[in-house]
């Protein structure tokens, strides 16, 4: 019998990288979570129907196998579910793909961000969360990216899309009321990580005895960020409600993201520690105890040489601050592609 006390959460893009741990998350701490998912072939399909069924050993989850931009699907869930919170994950992702196939990101991020809005428009949940990505700063030079920096400058379509959803948002914010927070996720990485990200390439061409294409010629940094931490990110802000009031909390008063006009904020997720590129790879060198075949390259289209996260604001609305270590996150993550992938 389902208990009426539980908290209802929907989480779009339930079965992906990102959802599957936020998920597993709710769900340890009591959540009924409804978990939306088209299941998409972009990447191997297997790896998201491994983490759904894990999902499904939970009797509080709720899994539903529907494309976030379909007409109705999102507003009838709504209406039947009435989630408290939603946390929105579901989107096209990837910068180089979105060269080849940009119509799936129009479709995906834009059009499902819409359905996501004109839903919660009209059932109201209490907060709602969307991710978007550290691509959004685009051009910027200056770091580390504050969330107050401009971003009118986006390198990629992938990028252009999820700044457009951002500004989808905030007029909703500003219209109705809705009480919208937006992540900025800073190249997220761990077990049950996506196959289209560079350490599941590399690790996995390292363990094969292949090269692996190194772009810019290896000048390239990263904000690494460790799947845990982000997931403790989002968790606290789910908590943290942005009001409506123009005043401005003293201890935020430089830092802020805060919309004048509606409840709506900006934050960073990320390490707060940028990476070069090559020591990236020697920490996978370390990991699998394997040397790697370097192949260099020009860097790609659509690629921004470096990335670099401040989470001031994140520590002061929750005081958590991101802390895994690279090392320790990418021997995590090779253990577990050895024990999945029996290699």
């Amino acid at each position: 019998m389902e208990n009426k006390k539980q908290k209802t959460a929907l989480v779009t893009g339930a079965a992906g990288f990102i959802g599957f741990h936020l998920s597993q998350r709710l769900l340890d701490e009591g959540w009924r979570v409804i978990g939306l998912d088209c299941m998409s072939d972009y990447y191997e399909v297997a790896l998201k129907e491994r983490r759904e069924s894990m999902l499904l050993q939970n009797r509080s989850y709720r899994s539903i196998h529907e494309k976030v931009e379909k007409s109705n699907v999102l507003m009838d869930l709504f209406e039947e579910e009435k989630p408290v919170v939603v946390i929105h994950l579901a989107a096209q992702a990837g910068v180089r793909y979105s060269i080849e196939n940009p119509r799936s990101y129009l479709e995906s991020n834009i059009n499902g961000t819409f359905e996501l809005l004109e839903a919660a428009r009209a059932f109201e949940p209490k907060h709602l969360l969307l991710a978007s990505t550290s691509s959004a700063y685009g051009a910027n030079e200056e770091m580390p990216f504050k969330e107050t920096f401009k971003a009118d400058h986006q390198m990629s379509f992938y990028a252009a899309t999820k700044k457009s959803m951002e500004n989808l948002a905030h007029s909703y914010s500003h219209l109705f009321g809705l009480p919208i927070t937006i992540f900025r996720f800073f190249t997220v990485y761990g077990p049950w990580g996506r196959p289209d990200m560079a350490l599941f390439k590399f690790t996995k061409a390292i363990l094969d005895g292949n090269a692996i294409d190194v772009y810019n010629y290896g000048n390239m940094s990263r904000d690494f960020t460790y799947i845990d931490d982000l997931i403790n990110g989002i968790r606290l802000l789910i908590d943290v409600f942005p009001s409506a009031s123009k005043h401005v909390e003293e201890n935020l008063e430089l830092v802020d993201s805060k919309s004048n006009v509606a409840p709506f904020r900006v934050v960073n997720i990320g390490n707060a520690k940028p990476t070069q590129l090559l020591d990236f790879i020697s920490a996978i060198e370390t990991s699998t105890g394997i040397k790697a075949v370097k192949s260099l390259m020009p860097i790609q289209a659509g690629d921004v040489p470096a990335t670099w996260a401040d989470t001031s604001l994140l520590e002061r609305l929750t005081g958590y601050k991101p802390r895994t270590k690279l090392q320790h996150g990418v021997k995590q993550f090779v253990n577990w592609y050895r024990q999945y992938y029996k290699v």
